[in-house]
């Protein structure tokens, strides 16, 4: 599928009509193939959109309006049910698309894994690139029982892509002893438990450098995203993830690709975890896009 064609459904607030003339492009990776607690991300994206509907244009955070940035929904990449690996195929085939028409891609998620065939293309385009990982899970697994396609393990693989010592991780606080150790271990920056004040730290060894960032909604606490497959108590407030948001806008380097995943609306009646969700998309758009 190509990012261009012509999509029906519901878009991002403000999305323009024609993708030509904007910087970014946003689509959705409606996967959740390899989840190993409750399934239900692949209709995250469209659930994001619906509550972009409800968001104010205007952010007072940044004092920028969504006029002041062009950017085209693009819609769902249509994944093959169940099938991870032509999945993943499909999403690396797509993005590439992206970044042959210089524009930045911004995709909604779906589960974690859906982060590595992006990291691919993107390599390709930028091989000095660093990795800003924010989220409740270290990834880091090599395999899953058994499956090395699990949402579970594309930190691992991008570690070892691009170099653990580019990948910086924020706010984890679940995963295996193993996983630990080989955060120490290998050279990759991990902070566990706090985003906003490692990430300051960390900033400026990112400067000038191009940055890709992904972002799992379940970084935040359960009290504030109950809506997703895998959710960790202990986690950062929405009003710390979106200072996080600002301090990557604000900083010294270049962000040349993002995505936010993991949002399963299902666990959430009250729909506070996509709306959260479009707000920081929100954020991101305004603050990101230079």
């Amino acid at each position: 599928m190509r990012f261009d064609e012509a999509y029906s459904g519901k878009v991002f607030i403000m999305s323009r009509p024609e993708v030509e003339d904007c910087d970014v492009v946003m689509y959705g990776m409606p996967m959740d193939w390899t989840v190993s607690f409750r399934p239900g991300s692949r209709f995250g994206p469209n659930r994001i959109r619906e509550a972009s509907l409800g968001l104010e244009e205007y952010s007072p955070y940044l004092d920028k309006h969504l006029e002041e940035v062009s950017y085209f929904d693009a819609g769902d990449i249509p994944l093959p049910f169940g099938n991870p690996a032509r999945s993943l195929d499909m999403i690396q085939d797509y993005v590439q698309q992206i970044l042959d028409k210089n524009k930045f891609p911004l995709g909604l998620g779906g589960e974690h894994l859906v982060t590595w065939p992006v990291l691919k293309a993107m390599y390709e385009k930028y091989p000095d690139m660093a990795f800003v990982h924010i989220d409740a899970h270290a990834d880091l697994r090599e395999e899953y029982e058994g499956e090395v396609l699990s949402h579970s393990t594309p930190v691992r693989k991008i570690c070892e892509l691009i170099g653990p010592e580019n990948v910086y991780s924020f706010g984890i606080r679940s995963g295996m002893r193993e996983e630990f150790e080989y955060a120490k271990t290998s050279g990759m920056h991990m902070d566990k438990y706090e985003v906003v004040e490692p990430l300051k730290k960390a900033l400026p060894s990112l400067e000038n450098r191009n940055v890709y960032v992904t972002i799992d909604i379940d970084v935040l606490d359960p009290a504030f995203a109950p809506g997703t497959g895998t959710a960790e108590a202990g986690g950062i407030t929405s009003k710390e993830l979106l200072e996080a948001i600002h301090l990557l806008g604000e900083a010294n380097i270049h962000i040349v690709g993002a995505d936010l995943v993991e949002v399963a609306p299902a666990y959430d009646p009250t729909e506070q975890t996509q709306i959260t969700a479009s707000k920081c998309i929100r954020e991101m758009l305004l603050g990101w896009v230079k």
